[in-house]
């Protein structure tokens, strides 16, 4: 699929079809558009590369999702109608808070493997004590920033020591949000997808998600993980056909 250039210029993305674009898919953290071909092959679709990834340049400053929100709803007011967005991970906390607030632009939503609410083992996931000693001297002065960010990339994820400047100030903005506020204002359907052993966003984030969602099924896909856009595209396809 070529690239195309979107929001004059200031995203970019896939082109599926020919027709007007009736689908729109942002992928995870770390990813780009390319995740979604097997997806959205044959329908009249775009795959967006959101800032930071793929081809599309890294946001002016850092920001959560509702940042992201606002860049790409200035490129769907330009299309001719409400798009189904389709969020994997990352993409789709964008998605909900484009649901939320700007509910013109959405006719549905197909949410897959995304962080909607903090897990319920988050207090059990908080930074080492051995790291929070580390942190509070630094703050007082008594541990440099050079030792600071040793231990934050030793001890971080690997999206955190892959990202730098503006994404990684993103990042950490991100993974701390949670949407409760912002579910019960998607008034869209919504088709929850997700990975019976996704264990970076397992189910129970889902079904407890979806609880505060007022048009919301929800299909678990046995035996797949996080990655459902490679392990079970077709699953996602179908979630999407129930919503054109």
């Amino acid at each position: 699929m070529a690239l195309t250039s979107l929001a004059d210029g200031l995203l970019f993305g896939e082109r599926y079809g020919s027709g007007p674009i009736r689908v729109v898919a942002l992928h995870g953290w770390g990813r780009d558009r390319r995740d979604f071909r097997r997806v959205l092959e044959d329908l009249d679709a775009v795959a967006v590369d959101l800032p930071g990834f793929g081809a599309t340049p890294p946001p002016a400053a850092a920001t959560g999702a509702a940042g992201y929100a606002r860049m790409v709803a200035a490129w769907l007011e330009q299309l001719s109608g409400p798009q189904i967005l389709v969020g994997h991970s990352f993409g789709g906390r964008v998605a909900v808070v484009l649901a939320a607030t700007r509910p013109e632009l959405v006719a549905g939503l197909v949410l897959v493997g995304v962080p909607l609410l903090h897990r319920l083992d988050r207090a059990a996931r908080r930074p080492s004590v051995a790291y929070r000693l580390v942190r509070m001297a630094n703050r007082a002065g008594l541990v440099s920033d050079e030792r600071l960010e040793r231990e934050k990339r030793r001890r971080g994820s690997a999206d955190y020591r892959a990202a730098t400047g503006v994404m990684r100030d993103t990042l950490v903005r991100v993974v701390n949000e949670s949407y409760e506020d912002r579910l019960p204002e998607v008034t869209c359907p919504v088709r929850l997808v997700w990975g019976s052993a996704d264990s970076e966003v397992p189910p129970e984030v889902a079904h407890r998600a979806g609880a505060l969602l007022q048009h919301a099924d929800m299909e678990v896909v046995d035996g797949c993980g996080h990655d459902l856009p490679g392990e079970a595209p077709e699953r996602i396809r179908a979630a999407i056909e129930t919503l054109i």
